[in-house]
């Protein structure tokens, strides 16, 4: 059984180092897939420095759901796993926890919420677990969401929609020591801001599209 890391990433040079070194000594990764979203820094300069990593590079900016499904177009693997690529601690046994419940076929997604990291953001994922970027699942159950490349940041919401309306076993676990950067602390307080605006607009955006479509 083939496992794949797909990391979607937009302007993360300065983080996705610290990612790639962690995943590339993980024996339980077969395949390494980076995604750069249309970034203009030098994320792909940096993801392409790590042996066997493979690197897409989109021309333009689709959001994190149209990166998730390039990057898914690029392996046949039955489990994906997706991380953030501006997590800050990240650990083997971080990867293991995630993969674990998946692996051993006990739960078909695993998300996985920051615990001890930093207050904010252990705050943010205790309010909405569903939102993690951290988590492994089956291929099959992405390949069934067909609008997943149109979510854009919704697409915790497409998955979290999908799981629950079709009863579909998920485990949440713990990530100790877990954080990822803050938008305002990537960009600056006023772009940060911005950037968080956009992000949750277009998380309730899709949420609403897809009540909608479901009355």
């Amino acid at each position: 059984m083939r496992i794949a890391a797909i990391i979607p990433a937009y302007n993360e040079e300065k983080t996705i180092g610290g990612v790639l070194s962690v995943l590339a000594k993980c024996k339980e990764i077969d395949e390494i897939i980076v995604v750069s979203d249309g970034s203009t820094d030098g994320t792909a300069r940096v993801a392409r420095k790590f042996k066997g990593v493979k690197v897409v590079e989109l021309a333009e900016n689709r959001g994190k759901g149209g990166a998730m499904r390039a990057g898914l177009e690029h392996t046949q693997a039955e489990i994906i796993l997706f991380l953030d690529a501006d997590l800050i601690g990240l650990r083997e046994d971080h990867i293991t926890t995630l993969l674990k419940p998946v692996v051993n076929e006990e739960a078909q997604m695993s998300l996985g919420v920051f615990k001890k990291g930093r207050v904010a953001t252990d705050l943010a994922l205790l309010m909405a677990p569903h939102l993690s970027g951290q988590r492994a699942l089956r291929r099959e159950i992405l390949m069934r969401i067909s609008d997943l490349d149109m979510a854009r940041f919704g697409v915790e919401v497409a998955l979290h929609r999908y799981v629950e309306e079709n009863g579909i076993p998920v485990t949440i676990v713990p990530l100790t020591d877990l954080s990822h950067l803050m938008k305002e602390e990537k960009f600056g307080f006023w772009k940060g801001l911005a950037a968080r605006g956009k992000m949750y607009w277009e998380i309730i955006k899709y949420a609403a599209k897809a009540d909608l479509h479901t009355k």
